[in-house]
């Protein structure tokens, strides 16, 4: 018996709507396996936008405290410089940092630094900005007057001996709170970075 012949108006091989929907399904795998990657992998270098900076969350340092001492305070702009000695490390910077953080949530910070809203009803450190240097010449009210203007404002207007560009380059570290901000109430970080402006030191690295 001889195969059968093909019959006119009927179709021979795959039917077109399976190849329809095997092309679909292929675009489909790609969206959803190759494009998430893609968004979600960090942008580095110049240009990084400030969302592409991605914190380390949870560092917990065991290195010891250094010491320090308050070096410069701006009462109207929330702000105070702090020394550290010049051999001290990354590590112990972190660790000084969370234990700034310790300090205030179990309320023993102001027995340590100055208050920087005394009179304020969320506490002594409601808003505060603390800069931390190991180089002297730079941990005074100077820098911290240069820093908490901005990047963007106008030399002209606030003349500083200590440039901001310069200024930040030198922080170690940098220990934020604004408790008015509920999204973000409090931060810190190795180096400086502002996140409104994405202007970041070289060495900036989100803490906490």
């Amino acid at each position: 018996m001889s195969d059968e012949e093909p019959t006119e108006g009927r179709r021979v091989g795959i039917h077109p709507l399976i190849v329809l929907f095997g092309v679909i399904f292929g675009i489909w795998l790609f969206i959803t396996l190759i494009i998430p990657k893609s968004k979600n992998t960090p942008a580095h270098g110049p240009g990084a936008s400030p969302n592409t900076v991605t914190p380390l969350p949870n560092i917990v340092s065991s290195d010891f405290i250094p010491s320090f001492k308050v070096t410069g305070t701006v009462i109207g702009m929330n702000a105070m410089t702090i020394l550290v000695p010049s051999a001290t490390t990354d590590s112990q910077i972190i660790a000084l940092l969370q234990s700034f953080q310790k300090a205030r949530l179990n309320g023993s910070l102001v027995e340590i630094l100055p208050a920087t809203t005394p009179e304020d009803n969320l506490g002594a450190f409601a808003i505060a900005d603390i800069y931390l240097f190991s180089e002297e010449e730079y941990a005074n009210e100077e820098s911290a007057k240069s820093l908490s203007r901005g990047a963007h404002a106008p030399g002209e207007f606030y003349p500083s001996s200590i440039p901001y560009e310069v200024a930040m380059e030198k922080v170690r570290g940098h220990y934020v709170t604004d408790l008015y901000n509920k999204k973000n109430p409090e931060y810190a970080s190795i180096g400086f970075g502002e996140d409104e402006t994405g202007v970041y030191s070289k060495r900036y690295q989100r803490v906490f």
